[in-house]
């Protein structure tokens, strides 16, 4: 009886398997070798380190963006007399402010907690 009628639709036989890593395997691993000694800060970072990173991005750039745009959204619907303008305005400023006080919020929390 063929055993290939038993093997589920993602599952290799084992001769395949060995083949296609055989096949793959420097594919996948010269260009993370390449990528560590181009970058050697990606090999020696840390989870902490990273995060910290994406946060000060995150607050340094992308959310006075968010920010500004929020609030010239909520211009615009107030010049062009929009029904909703109030509640623009108002979801732009809160979202700002939760926005802007998160690191705050999270000290917070964090000093709770501990």
């Amino acid at each position: 009886m063929n055993n290939s009628c038993n093997l589920k639709k993602n599952e290799l036989p084992q001769e395949q398997h060995r083949s296609f890593v055989k096949l793959n395997f420097p594919k996948l691993v010269l260009p993370a070798c390449l990528a560590i000694t181009a970058f050697p800060f990606l090999a020696f970072g840390s989870v902490e380190s990273s995060l910290q990173a994406v946060q000060s991005k995150l607050v340094g750039t992308l959310l006075p963006l968010a920010a500004i745009c929020g609030l010239v959204i909520a211009g615009f619907s107030f010049t062009m007399g929009h029904a909703n303008a109030r509640q623009h305005l108002f979801y732009a400023v809160i979202g700002a402010i939760v926005g802007f006080g998160a690191e705050s919020i999270i000290a917070l929390v964090r000093g709770l907690i501990h």
